[in-house]
């Protein structure tokens, strides 16, 4: 794929759903916030090209939260192949190289069988493993986290910056202000490595060969995002996130896993729990839906510019 500068990047702001894409690119990657019409884009553009859709959501990889996730239905799934959609236990937390791990296979197998791909999603860091490859960082010992975390507390963030800057300068550099667990880590990884973190992130490979992909991101505007994300809670309630939730309680798992993260399960288990009303759970929801949602516009706006701009 031919990159262009942040300045020269396509703008097809008035060109509607088909902008940026065409049926003759071999892979196409779909990016954007939650509830911008992402999945009804590659499930259109699979349909035109014979093609089939690979997950690139973080949530969307774990069963048993279809419809809080908002993942393909079975009506979707019936019109075109789809992979690594709720293919793991939620107790089975995935990391972002096994993620790609899963991903790059079944890229090889659909261009095995002469298809396109659709990759979609909104996990930006599942993009950038693939365009721009996953630094492979060796396993940190948990004492030397905990020796970095109590070095940071102890000297405060400009000394230990100092200290940082003597073993990687460019991550000290970086890295912003008031970012302890950026700084905490590379200054671990340094320590347990003796390889600056940087070091390990700059030799790495892209999954994806230069020229075949091409990128686009659906951008709406922010007043039509967040009212699709309001209207898209309530939806889910009616259609079952509520009984979702309940039978993933019912399971008492461990709260950090990555699948109890999905937007919208902590307020409606708070409901279910009897600690607050179903509409103040709500309205607790749509205000996380639309930071997080904030937050994935402006990753892909900083991470991807030279990738094309579609409003839907």
């Amino acid at each position: 794929m031919e990159q262009t500068s942040a300045t020269d990047a396509p703008d097809r702001r008035d060109r509607g759903l088909d902008s940026g894409l065409s049926r003759n690119d071999h892979i196409a990657l779909i990016g954007g916030p939650t509830a911008s019409g992402k999945s009804a884009l590659a499930l259109k553009l699979a349909r035109e090209t014979g093609g089939e859709i690979v997950n690139a959501d973080s949530m969307q990889i774990y069963a048993g939260l279809r419809v809080l996730t908002a993942s393909p239905s079975p009506e979707e799934t019936e019109q075109a192949p789809h992979h690594l959609f709720g293919v793991a236990d939620a107790a089975d937390g995935w990391s972002v190289g096994r993620w790609l791990t899963a991903a790059t296979q079944a890229l090889a197998e659909i261009s095995a069988r002469g298809r396109h791909a659709i990759v979609v999603g909104g996990t930006g860091l599942y993009f950038r493993a693939l365009t721009h490859g996953l630094a492979d960082v060796p396993p940190v010992p948990e004492t030397q986290r905990e020796i970095s975390s109590l070095l940071y507390a102890a000297q405060g963030e400009e000394a230990f910056r100092a200290l940082l800057a003597e073993l990687d300068p460019a991550a000290e550099e970086r890295i912003e202000v008031g970012d302890r667990q950026r700084l905490v880590r590379a200054h671990a990884v340094a320590v347990a490595t003796g390889k600056p973190l940087t070091a390990w992130q700059t030799d790495t490979r892209p999954a994806l060969a230069p020229g075949s992909w091409k990128g686009m991101v659906l951008d709406p505007p922010r007043d039509e995002l967040y009212a699709r994300c309001d209207a898209r809670l309530g939806a889910m309630v009616e259609h079952g996130a509520l009984d979702e939730v309940r039978a993933m309680e019912a399971r008492k798992l461990d709260p950090s896993l990555p699948a109890l993260k999905a937007v919208g399960y902590r307020e409606l288990a708070a409901h279910l729990r009897g600690e607050t009303t179903l509409e103040d759970a709500l309205d607790a929801a749509r205000q996380e839906t639309r930071r997080y949602a904030k937050r994935q516009m402006t990753w892909f706006r900083n991470q991807t510019p030279d990738w094309e701009r579609v409003v839907p």
